[in-house]
C-alpha cells in the first residue's frame, strides 16, 4: 500500500484478540526519523473525539479535510473520481516545475492508486497519451495541493492498467505503480497483457506516459523499494496460490536513475536462500543467512509460464506466502510476508514476518515474527497498510470488519488510535466504509494523508503533530 499496502502486520481474523510479536521492533525504524534520539515519545494524542459530521474521528486538536471523493467530477474535466483508492505517496510541490499552471503553484502533490478490477464502479478515465489498455479500469490520479491543502488540480496520471494496488516512490520523485495481477490479453476483456510496473511523474504525467517497464517482470506485483545509492529496485510478489511469490531485485542498465531511466531495461533476478525453499519455515528472530543467491529469471515476461513456476535450475528458488510490503531503511531493504498458513500450503504458520536484506553484506535476517507464541499485544483487527511517520514510529491502517482505524505504533510497541472511520459505527441504515489505505505524510511533515478504500475518499489530517 506508501510505503504502501500490507507491509508489516498480518491479515488474520484472530487479530481482533490482539497481535503479538518477537524480535527487535526498533529494527523496523533503521535509517528513519524514529531511530533518532528522543524520537520515540510515549503517549499518543489522547482519545478519539466523535466527529459531528459523522466521517472521521480524530484526537482533540486535529482536523481533517476531504480532498476528493469517488464519483465527484475530476477538476481536470476528464470524468469522475475513480473507485477503490489504495496506495498513495506525497511529493514536494516543486514550484516552477513545467506543467499546467495550477500545478506550478503546488506545495504538495499526491499520486493515488485505484485498485480497479473489471467490475469497478467507476473506472480511471481513458485519456489520450496516458492510457495503456483501453479496457483496463485501473490507474492513478494526481492531486496538486497548496500549503493549506486546498486542491489546485486533479487529473488522470495513468489509465488502462489493472488492479493498481501498491508500489513505491523513487529517489528522483516519481511513483512506481504496480499491477497486482498477471492477466493475459484476451482474459477479462483485456487487449494487452497485464502484471507490470509503470512509472508515474507526479508533476507532468505526460513525461512518463503509459509505458510498461517490461524488464522488471510480469507477475502479481505488490510493492517496490529503490536502493538510493546503487539504483537497484527490489520487488515483492503477492501470489494468491501455490507456488507462492518470490522476492526479486532488478539491476537497471542505468543505475544512476532519473525519470524514464528504468525503460532502458536491466536484469531481473529472484532470491534463492540455499536449502530454504519456503521462508515461513524460519521461526527464530535474528536468524541470518550469509549466502543469499540471486538467480536470473528465465523469462521475465512470463510468455508461457508464470515466473514462480519457471525452472530456476538446481536448488530451485525460495518462495513465501503473502509477500507484500517493501521499503528502504538505512542501508538495507525490508520486506514482509503478511502471513503464512500451513493449511494453504506454506511450510509453517505465522501472522507476519519482517525480513531485512543487507546488500553490502549479502545477508538476509529475520527481524520480527508476529504470531501466537509471543506475549506483546497489539489491538486492532487485521492491520494492513503502514507508513513511517516523520516524527517517529509507524502509522498502521486497519482492514477488517466494523469500525476501521488508523493506529500509531511506537518502536517500543506502544499502540494508540489516530483516526476512526465514523460511518462504520452507525446503524445498518448508514453506509459502511471500507478499510483505510495509502497512509502517507507531506514532505514538510505537517499533514497525514490517508484514503478510505470504498467509497473512495482522500483525507488530509492536520494538527499538533510531534
Amino acid at each position: 500500500m506508501s510505503t504502501t499496502r500490507r507491509q508489516v502486520l498480518a491479515r488474520s481474523g484472530a487479530l481482533g484478540a490482539g497481535l503479538a510479536f518477537t524480535g527487535a521492533l526498533s529494527e523496523l525504524f533503521a535509517g528513519t526519523a524514529a531511530a533518532a534520539p528522543g524520537a520515540d515519545r510515549p503517549g499518543g494524542y489522547g482519545p478519539l473525539v466523535p466527529d459531528p459530521d459523522g466521517l472521521l474521528d480524530l484526537p482533540a486538536g486535529f482536523r481533517y479535510q476531504v480532498l476528493s471523493r469517488e464519483g465527484d467530477p475530476l477538476r481536470s474535466g476528464e470524468g469522475e473520481v475513480p473507485s477503490n483508492h489504495d496506495g498513495m505517496a506525497a511529493f514536494p510541490g516543486s514550484p516552477g516545475h513545467p506543467g499546467p499552471a495550477a500545478y506550478g503553484r503546488a506545495h504538495t502533490r499526491l499520486v493515488r492508486n485505484h485498485e480497479n478490477r473489471p467490475d469497478a464502479a467507476i473506472r480511471v478515465p481513458a485519456v489520450p497519451d496516458l492510457t495503456y489498455d483501453p479496457t483496463g479500469m485501473g490507474g492513478c490520479t494526481t492531486l496538486a495541493l497548496d500549503q493549506r491543502n486546498r486542491v489546485l488540480g486533479e487529473r488522470v496520471a495513468i489509465a488502462g492498467t489493472a488492479v493498481n494496488c501498491a508500489g513505491g516512490p523513487t529517489p528522483w520523485h516519481t511513483w512506481l505503480t504496480c499491477e497486482e495481477t498477471e492477466a493475459r490479453a484476451g482474459t477479462n476483456g483485456y487487449t494487452k497483457d497485464h502484471g507490470f510496473v509503470f512509472e508515474v511523474d507526479p508533476y507532468n504525467p505526460l513525461r512518463t506516459g503509459a509505458v510498461p517497464l517490461t524488464a522488471m517482470g510480469r507477475f502479481q506485483h505488490e510493492a517496490v523499494a529503490v536502493d538510493p545509492r546503487r539504483g537497484v529496485v527490489y520487488e515483492t510478489e503477492d501470489a494468491f496460490e501455490r507456488p507462492f511469490g518470490l522476492f526479486y531485485r532488478f539491476l537497471p542498465n542505468k543505475p544512476r536513475g532519473g525519470r524514464g531511466s528504468l525503460r532502458a531495461g536491466g536484469v531481473l533476478e529472484a532470491m534463492r536462500v540455499p536449502e530454504v525453499p519456503d521462508l515461513s519455515a524460519i521461526r527464530e528472530p535474528g536468524t541470518s543467512f550469509d549466502r543469499v543467491e540471486w538467480v536470473p529469471v528465465p523469462d521475465p515476461l512470463a510468455t508461457e509460464t508464470p515466473i514462480r513456476f519457471q525452472d530456476f535450475g538446481k536448488g530451485g528458488i525460495t518462495h513465501a506466502q503473502k509477500l507484500e510490503g517493501c521499503y528502504w531503511g538505512g542501508s538495507s531493504v525490508y520486506f514482509v510476508s503478511s502471513y503464512a498458513r500451513s493449511e494453504e500450503g506454506s511450510a509453517g504458520d505465522h501472522f507476519g514476518q519482517v525480513w531485512r536484506y543487507d546488500p553490502r553484506r549479502e545477508r538476509l535476517t529475520l527481524v520480527i515474527v508476529f504470531g501466537p507464541d509471543t506475549d506483546v499485544a497489539l489491538p486492532g483487527e487485521s492491520p494492513d497498510n503502514i507508513a513511517l511517520a516523520p516524527s517517529g514510529g509507524l502509522m498502521v491502517c486497519e482492514d477488517g470488519d466494523g469500525a476501521q482505524h488508523v493506529y500509531g505504533l511506537s518502536r517500543r510497541g506502544e499502540v494508540y488510535p489516530m483516526a476512526r472511520g465514523r460511518q462504520n459505527l452507525g446503524t445498518p441504515d448508514e453506509p459502511s466504509w471500507g478499510e483505510f489505505a495509502g497512509v502517507t505524510f507531506s514532505p514538510d511533515h505537517r499533514t497525514m494523508y490517508v484514503n478510505c478504500y470504498t467509497p473512495g475518499t482522500t483525507f488530509a489530517v492536520t494538527g499538533p503533530w510531534r
